[in-house]
């Protein structure tokens, strides 16, 4: 009889249908990976909860930490970049600020690349204003001279292999080359490539931030962001600030990206040869000046891509002829029908966004209204009518 007179048999009901004596039976397997949800987890005795540690991924201590869903998760993410270590983050926005606010104080510099990410620069522009950390921007296509952009207090050099717009491709080892001259850690947003086509670490990369809500969830339907390290001190940095920002990620969503990365090769390839197949299509057009596609040779940074990359993925941008204006090239979006309008890349559908970039990058070269698209996995040749019958609306 235990205490309060609560027998080991005979419960209320109440009780009951909170502490069942039922449990099911072991040895059963399947292909997904179980969905484990919890915010608290349950020690065996108070020796097992005063002994863990929460940075210990041999071990449980709360649901904010990690159940064997996300930690299965992490584990594979790893895996796919070749590195060792991996935080997950409710979105890829939600992990650069993790990486920002992990390595930077007020007195420190970061250098951001022009070409960032829009909430990436914003964020930075936040640090700046609100945080004492000064942001400063560069040249994409700097290469090894940003060397002399280092200063004494900078802690971290942000790079984004494209930019996600412009779509010029910097020199990655070059640039790592110099950081780790004077010490500076390298983070790189290698979500473009969705860790398939760039092996960001071989080329001397420290912190890859992957945004999951693209390719590896691949349905348009998951926001996930991932910090991935070969560093264990590094990493540790991370799961630091990790713990008190208190970044959480739902086992659902852990499930749907796991569910998915089987066929992100297959998705990546598809995508990366319909994008080719249109981009080549849009490239002969009088409408088009230019096609910022990293595999075409007149693409800024094309060298890099063809010596560092091994595929291309669905996203890159067009410049339209100076002629045509901003509500011409308007007027073209609203009348495509595949393609809709909307942010993000990597699911199933294709979609389409204009954008002003005279107020996004300073010394911007092109006098063209730019576009970016995604190319999803519909048929190449529908999405190429599709573009013809909206060119036409010109």
């Amino acid at each position: 009889m235990r205490e309060h007179g609560l027998s080991d048999t005979k419960k209320s009901l109440q009780t009951t249908l909170i502490h069942s004596d039922y449990m099911a039976p072991g040895g059963f397997a399947a292909f997904p990976t179980a969905i484990h949800h919890a915010s608290t987890v349950v020690f065996p005795d108070v020796a097992a909860l005063r002994s863990r540690n929460w940075q210990d991924k041999s071990a449980y201590t709360y649901g904010l930490h990690g159940t064997p869903t996300s930690f299965t998760l992490e584990a594979r993410l790893a895996e796919l970049e070749e590195g060792k270590h991996c935080v997950l983050a409710p979105s890829g926005l939600a992990a650069i600020a993790l990486a920002d606010f992990a390595l930077l104080k007020s007195g420190d510099d970061v250098l951001i690349p022009d070409n960032v990410y829009s909430p990436s620069r914003e964020l930075g522009n936040w640090l700046g204003r609100d945080f004492g950390v000064t942001a400063r921007y560069y040249d994409p296509l700097i290469g090894a001279g940003i060397a002399g952009l280092i200063q004494p207090n900078t802690r971290l050099i942000w790079t984004e292999a494209p930019g996600s717009v412009s779509m010029e491709v910097p020199d990655l080892p070059a640039i790592c080359r110099a950081a780790h001259d004077k010490g500076v850690p390298v983070a790189l947003d290698n979500t473009w490539s969705a860790g398939i086509a760039l092996r960001a670490f071989d080329l001397g990369v420290d912190i890859v931030m992957q945004a999951l809500t693209k390719y590896q969830s691949g349905g348009s339907d998951v926001l996930m962001g991932a910090l991935i390290t070969r560093d264990t001190a590094l990493h540790r940095k991370l799961e630091a600030a990790h713990m008190r920002l208190g970044y959480g990620i739902g086992m659902d969503d852990a499930y749907l990206v796991l569910r998915n990365l089987p066929t992100l090769k297959l998705r990546f390839a598809a995508h990366d040869a319909g994008a080719r197949k249109v981009a080549a299509w849009l490239k002969a057009r009088p409408e088009i000046d230019c096609v910022l596609h990293p595999a075409l040779p007149d693409c800024p940074g094309h060298e890099n891509w063809k010596r560092d990359f091994s595929g291309a993925g669905g996203l890159f941008s067009i410049i339209f002829n100076r002629r045509y204006s901003e509500e011409q090239t308007d007027r073209f979006v609203d009348s495509l029908k595949l393609f809709k309008i909307g942010f993000s890349w990597g699911g199933p559908h294709s979609l389409c966004v204009p954008y002003r970039m005279p107020a996004m990058r300073s010394n911007w070269p092109h006098p063209g209204q730019l576009v970016r698209l995604n190319i999803g996995l519909e048929e190449p040749d529908d999405l190429i009518a599709d573009l013809e019958q909206a060119l036409r609306a010109l």
